[in-house]
Protein backbone atom coordinates (compact mmCIF):
# COMPACT_ATOMS: atom_id res chain seq x y z
CA UNK A 1 0.00 0.00 0.00
CA UNK A 2 2.52 2.43 0.79
CA UNK A 3 4.24 1.79 -2.55
CA UNK A 4 0.93 3.34 -4.28
CA UNK A 5 0.38 6.47 -2.45
CA UNK A 6 3.55 7.76 -4.55
CA UNK A 7 2.15 6.59 -7.28
CA UNK A 8 -1.32 7.76 -7.01
CA UNK A 9 -0.41 11.46 -5.50
CA UNK A 10 1.64 12.15 -8.60
CA UNK A 11 -1.31 10.70 -10.69
CA UNK A 12 -3.43 13.01 -8.94
CA UNK A 13 -1.15 15.81 -9.77
CA UNK A 14 -0.77 14.93 -13.09
CA UNK A 15 -4.61 15.30 -13.88
CA UNK A 16 -4.87 18.63 -12.48
CA UNK A 17 -2.08 19.19 -14.44
CA UNK A 18 -3.97 18.70 -17.34
CA UNK A 19 -7.29 20.28 -16.08
CA UNK A 20 -5.16 24.07 -14.82
CA UNK A 21 -3.04 24.36 -18.06
CA UNK A 22 -5.63 24.61 -20.58
CA UNK A 23 -7.85 26.81 -18.11
CA UNK A 24 -4.49 29.08 -17.57
CA UNK A 25 -4.13 29.32 -21.47
CA UNK A 26 -7.68 30.33 -22.17
CA UNK A 27 -7.61 32.73 -19.52
CA UNK A 28 -4.48 34.15 -20.92
CA UNK A 29 -5.46 33.73 -24.58
CA UNK A 30 -8.57 36.06 -22.86
CA UNK A 31 -6.19 38.68 -20.99
CA UNK A 32 -4.47 39.70 -24.24
CA UNK A 33 -7.50 40.09 -26.43
CA UNK A 34 -9.83 42.15 -24.16
CA UNK A 35 -8.83 44.89 -22.47
CA UNK A 36 -12.07 46.73 -21.03
CA UNK A 37 -12.25 49.69 -18.66
CA UNK A 38 -15.57 50.38 -16.98
CA UNK A 39 -14.55 53.91 -16.04
CA UNK A 40 -16.21 56.21 -18.84
CA UNK A 41 -13.75 59.09 -18.38
CA UNK A 42 -15.50 61.21 -20.75
CA UNK A 43 -19.76 62.03 -20.70
CA UNK A 44 -20.11 62.75 -24.86
CA UNK A 45 -20.74 66.45 -24.00
CA UNK A 46 -17.51 67.48 -24.66
CA UNK A 47 -18.23 67.46 -28.07
CA UNK A 48 -20.09 70.45 -27.58
CA UNK A 49 -23.38 68.87 -29.70
CA UNK A 50 -26.46 67.14 -28.99
CA UNK A 51 -26.00 63.44 -28.26
CA UNK A 52 -28.16 60.41 -27.25
CA UNK A 53 -26.91 58.36 -23.95
CA UNK A 54 -28.92 54.85 -24.96
CA UNK A 55 -29.60 51.86 -23.62
CA UNK A 56 -30.38 48.64 -25.49
CA UNK A 57 -29.95 44.95 -25.87
CA UNK A 58 -28.20 42.33 -27.36
CA UNK A 59 -30.39 38.97 -28.64
CA UNK A 60 -28.65 37.21 -25.52
CA UNK A 61 -30.74 39.66 -23.08
CA UNK A 62 -26.90 41.91 -22.21
CA UNK A 63 -27.66 45.51 -21.67
CA UNK A 64 -25.19 47.40 -23.74
CA UNK A 65 -24.87 50.95 -23.98
CA UNK A 66 -24.03 53.80 -26.74
CA UNK A 67 -23.90 57.39 -27.73
CA UNK A 68 -25.51 58.88 -31.14
CA UNK A 69 -24.29 61.75 -32.38
CA UNK A 70 -26.28 63.26 -35.12
CA UNK A 71 -24.86 65.08 -38.04
CA UNK A 72 -25.69 68.50 -38.70
CA UNK A 73 -29.59 68.65 -40.14
CA UNK A 74 -28.26 70.71 -42.92
CA UNK A 75 -25.63 68.38 -44.01
CA UNK A 76 -25.98 66.23 -47.58
CA UNK A 77 -24.98 62.77 -45.70
CA UNK A 78 -27.15 63.41 -42.47
CA UNK A 79 -28.83 60.10 -43.95
CA UNK A 80 -25.60 58.13 -43.09
CA UNK A 81 -24.66 57.04 -39.55
CA UNK A 82 -21.07 55.34 -38.71
CA UNK A 83 -21.55 52.77 -36.39
CA UNK A 84 -18.07 52.28 -34.66
CA UNK A 85 -16.69 49.04 -33.47
CA UNK A 86 -13.79 49.95 -31.36
CA UNK A 87 -10.58 48.61 -30.17
CA UNK A 88 -10.18 45.98 -27.54
CA UNK A 89 -8.67 48.61 -24.51
CA UNK A 90 -10.90 51.32 -23.10
CA UNK A 91 -14.65 51.85 -23.93
CA UNK A 92 -16.67 54.57 -25.50
CA UNK A 93 -14.93 57.85 -23.89
CA UNK A 94 -11.77 57.20 -25.39
CA UNK A 95 -12.81 57.28 -28.70
CA UNK A 96 -14.48 61.21 -28.88
CA UNK A 97 -11.86 62.67 -30.93
CA UNK A 98 -12.69 59.40 -33.41
CA UNK A 99 -16.12 60.29 -33.33
CA UNK A 100 -15.62 64.15 -33.87
CA UNK A 101 -12.93 63.87 -37.12
CA UNK A 102 -15.79 61.48 -38.55
CA UNK A 103 -18.52 63.88 -37.68
CA UNK A 104 -16.82 66.24 -39.73
CA UNK A 105 -17.46 64.16 -42.77
CA UNK A 106 -21.15 65.35 -42.79
CA UNK A 107 -22.43 61.55 -40.79
CA UNK A 108 -23.83 60.45 -38.02
CA UNK A 109 -21.97 59.07 -35.57
CA UNK A 110 -22.95 55.56 -33.21
CA UNK A 111 -20.50 54.54 -30.85
CA UNK A 112 -21.15 51.69 -28.80
CA UNK A 113 -19.61 49.31 -25.97
CA UNK A 114 -19.14 45.95 -26.24
CA UNK A 115 -20.04 43.53 -22.93
CA UNK A 116 -17.73 43.98 -20.30
CA UNK A 117 -16.72 47.82 -21.44
CA UNK A 118 -18.17 50.68 -19.88
CA UNK A 119 -21.45 50.97 -18.88
CA UNK A 120 -22.29 47.80 -20.58
CA UNK A 121 -23.06 44.21 -18.87
CA UNK A 122 -21.46 41.21 -18.90
CA UNK A 123 -18.52 39.67 -20.34
CA UNK A 124 -16.50 40.27 -23.55
CA UNK A 125 -16.41 37.18 -25.96
CA UNK A 126 -15.97 36.83 -29.59
CA UNK A 127 -19.42 35.60 -30.23
CA UNK A 128 -20.76 38.13 -27.48
CA UNK A 129 -18.62 41.27 -29.66
CA UNK A 130 -21.01 39.72 -32.68
CA UNK A 131 -23.71 39.76 -30.93
CA UNK A 132 -23.23 43.05 -29.65
CA UNK A 133 -22.46 44.85 -32.97
CA UNK A 134 -25.38 43.28 -34.21
CA UNK A 135 -27.74 44.86 -31.50
CA UNK A 136 -26.06 48.13 -32.42
CA UNK A 137 -26.76 47.92 -36.15
CA UNK A 138 -30.60 46.97 -34.96
CA UNK A 139 -30.83 49.80 -32.38
CA UNK A 140 -29.61 52.25 -35.51
CA UNK A 141 -32.51 50.32 -38.14
CA UNK A 142 -34.90 51.55 -34.91
CA UNK A 143 -34.09 55.01 -35.20
CA UNK A 144 -34.34 54.87 -38.98
CA UNK A 145 -31.06 54.39 -40.62
CA UNK A 146 -31.20 51.34 -43.10
CA UNK A 147 -28.96 49.00 -44.70
CA UNK A 148 -26.92 51.07 -47.07
CA UNK A 149 -26.95 53.87 -45.32
CA UNK A 150 -25.31 52.45 -42.25
CA UNK A 151 -21.56 52.49 -42.80
CA UNK A 152 -19.11 49.96 -40.42
CA UNK A 153 -16.06 50.85 -39.08
CA UNK A 154 -14.25 48.90 -37.26
CA UNK A 155 -10.53 50.26 -35.24
CA UNK A 156 -8.32 47.12 -34.47
CA UNK A 157 -10.16 43.91 -32.86
CA UNK A 158 -13.35 46.45 -33.88
CA UNK A 159 -12.19 45.60 -37.60
CA UNK A 160 -12.53 41.60 -36.74
CA UNK A 161 -16.73 42.45 -35.59
CA UNK A 162 -17.27 44.60 -38.01
CA UNK A 163 -16.19 42.23 -40.90
CA UNK A 164 -18.48 40.00 -39.50
CA UNK A 165 -21.13 42.10 -39.71
CA UNK A 166 -20.85 42.86 -43.10
CA UNK A 167 -21.08 39.73 -43.96
CA UNK A 168 -24.64 38.87 -43.16
CA UNK A 169 -25.99 42.72 -43.00
CA UNK A 170 -26.87 45.06 -45.59
CA UNK A 171 -23.81 47.99 -44.85
CA UNK A 172 -23.24 51.02 -47.29
CA UNK A 173 -19.72 50.48 -46.48
CA UNK A 174 -16.73 48.64 -44.01
CA UNK A 175 -13.85 50.25 -43.25
CA UNK A 176 -10.80 48.63 -41.45
CA UNK A 177 -8.72 51.00 -39.52
CA UNK A 178 -5.16 49.56 -38.05
CA UNK A 179 -6.94 45.16 -37.98
CA UNK A 180 -5.01 42.03 -37.68
CA UNK A 181 -5.81 39.43 -40.87
CA UNK A 182 -6.51 37.10 -37.60
CA UNK A 183 -5.76 36.68 -33.87
CA UNK A 184 -4.06 33.53 -34.78
CA UNK A 185 -2.06 35.54 -36.82
CA UNK A 186 -1.41 38.39 -35.00
CA UNK A 187 -0.52 35.84 -31.98
CA UNK A 188 2.21 34.77 -33.62
CA UNK A 189 3.50 38.31 -34.20
CA UNK A 190 3.78 38.83 -30.34
CA UNK A 191 4.35 35.67 -29.02
CA UNK A 192 6.93 33.50 -32.25
CA UNK A 193 7.72 31.14 -29.14
CA UNK A 194 4.42 29.79 -28.84
CA UNK A 195 2.42 27.08 -30.71
CA UNK A 196 -0.36 30.12 -31.07
CA UNK A 197 -2.20 28.99 -33.80
CA UNK A 198 -2.46 25.18 -32.24
CA UNK A 199 -3.84 27.10 -29.21
CA UNK A 200 -5.83 29.48 -30.28
CA UNK A 201 -9.35 29.74 -29.79
CA UNK A 202 -10.53 33.38 -30.20
CA UNK A 203 -10.47 33.44 -34.57
CA UNK A 204 -11.73 37.12 -35.40
CA UNK A 205 -10.67 35.82 -38.62
CA UNK A 206 -11.19 38.70 -40.84
CA UNK A 207 -9.06 37.61 -43.63
CA UNK A 208 -11.23 34.65 -44.26
CA UNK A 209 -14.39 36.87 -44.37
CA UNK A 210 -13.40 39.87 -46.63
CA UNK A 211 -13.95 37.80 -49.97
CA UNK A 212 -17.60 37.35 -48.68
CA UNK A 213 -18.00 41.07 -47.90
CA UNK A 214 -20.12 42.61 -51.30
CA UNK A 215 -19.66 46.44 -50.32
CA UNK A 216 -17.40 49.04 -50.89
CA UNK A 217 -13.97 48.23 -48.65
CA UNK A 218 -11.85 51.05 -47.05
CA UNK A 219 -8.66 50.29 -45.35
CA UNK A 220 -6.03 52.15 -43.37
CA UNK A 221 -3.16 51.33 -41.66
CA UNK A 222 0.44 52.92 -40.81
CA UNK A 223 3.85 51.41 -41.48
CA UNK A 224 4.66 52.55 -37.81
CA UNK A 225 2.33 50.28 -36.06
CA UNK A 226 4.11 48.95 -33.21
CA UNK A 227 1.27 46.32 -32.28
CA UNK A 228 -0.19 45.04 -35.72
CA UNK A 229 2.08 44.86 -38.71
CA UNK A 230 1.48 46.79 -42.13
CA UNK A 231 1.61 43.34 -44.22
CA UNK A 232 -2.25 42.68 -42.01
CA UNK A 233 -3.48 45.46 -43.43
CA UNK A 234 -2.09 44.57 -46.77
CA UNK A 235 -3.46 40.87 -47.02
CA UNK A 236 -6.83 41.94 -45.78
CA UNK A 237 -6.98 44.85 -48.67
CA UNK A 238 -5.59 42.12 -51.44
CA UNK A 239 -8.26 39.41 -50.14
CA UNK A 240 -11.43 42.50 -49.77
CA UNK A 241 -13.44 42.88 -53.52
CA UNK A 242 -14.05 45.78 -55.76
CA UNK A 243 -14.78 48.69 -54.96
CA UNK A 244 -12.09 49.09 -52.49
CA UNK A 245 -9.48 52.24 -51.04
CA UNK A 246 -6.18 51.51 -49.31
CA UNK A 247 -5.15 54.41 -47.54
CA UNK A 248 -1.95 55.00 -45.15
CA UNK A 249 -2.33 56.45 -41.54
CA UNK A 250 0.70 57.74 -39.57
CA UNK A 251 1.54 57.43 -36.08
CA UNK A 252 1.46 54.24 -33.90
CA UNK A 253 -1.39 52.09 -33.52
CA UNK A 254 -3.36 54.12 -30.99
CA UNK A 255 -2.40 57.29 -32.94
CA UNK A 256 -4.94 57.28 -35.93
CA UNK A 257 -5.36 60.57 -36.27
CA UNK A 258 -1.61 61.76 -36.06
CA UNK A 259 -2.69 63.31 -39.78
CA UNK A 260 -6.12 64.47 -38.21
CA UNK A 261 -6.33 66.45 -42.03
CA UNK A 262 -4.96 63.62 -44.06
CA UNK A 263 -7.61 60.85 -41.86
CA UNK A 264 -10.47 63.05 -42.54
CA UNK A 265 -9.39 63.51 -46.38
CA UNK A 266 -9.23 59.64 -46.67
CA UNK A 267 -12.95 59.42 -45.26
CA UNK A 268 -13.97 61.79 -47.32
CA UNK A 269 -12.19 59.69 -50.24
CA UNK A 270 -13.92 57.09 -49.30
CA UNK A 271 -17.25 58.28 -48.75
CA UNK A 272 -17.08 59.76 -52.33
CA UNK A 273 -16.46 56.22 -53.54
CA UNK A 274 -19.66 54.60 -52.00
CA UNK A 275 -21.24 57.67 -53.49
CA UNK A 276 -20.12 56.84 -57.13
CA UNK A 277 -20.97 52.84 -56.96
CA UNK A 278 -24.34 51.48 -58.32
CA UNK A 279 -26.15 50.27 -55.49
CA UNK A 280 -27.61 46.81 -56.07
CA UNK A 281 -31.10 46.00 -54.77
CA UNK A 282 -31.43 44.47 -51.81
CA UNK A 283 -34.40 43.53 -49.74
CA UNK A 284 -33.63 41.07 -47.08
CA UNK A 285 -30.01 40.11 -44.85
CA UNK A 286 -28.06 37.62 -47.18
Amino acid sequence: MKLGRPRTKSLVLFLAACLLIPLMLRWFEHSQVYHPDRILRATGSELGRPFEDVSFRASDGVELNGWLFRADPNSARSSLVVLLCHGNGGNISDRLGMAQALLTTGVSVFLFDYRGYGRSQGRPSEEGTYRDGEAAYGWLERKGFFGKNILLFGESLGGGVAADLATHLITGGLILQSTFTCIADLGADLFPWLPVRWLARIKYDTLSKLPRVKTPVLVMHSRADSLIRFQHSQRNFAAANEPKLFCELVGDHNDPLTNRTQFIADIEKFLNLIAATPTKSATARE
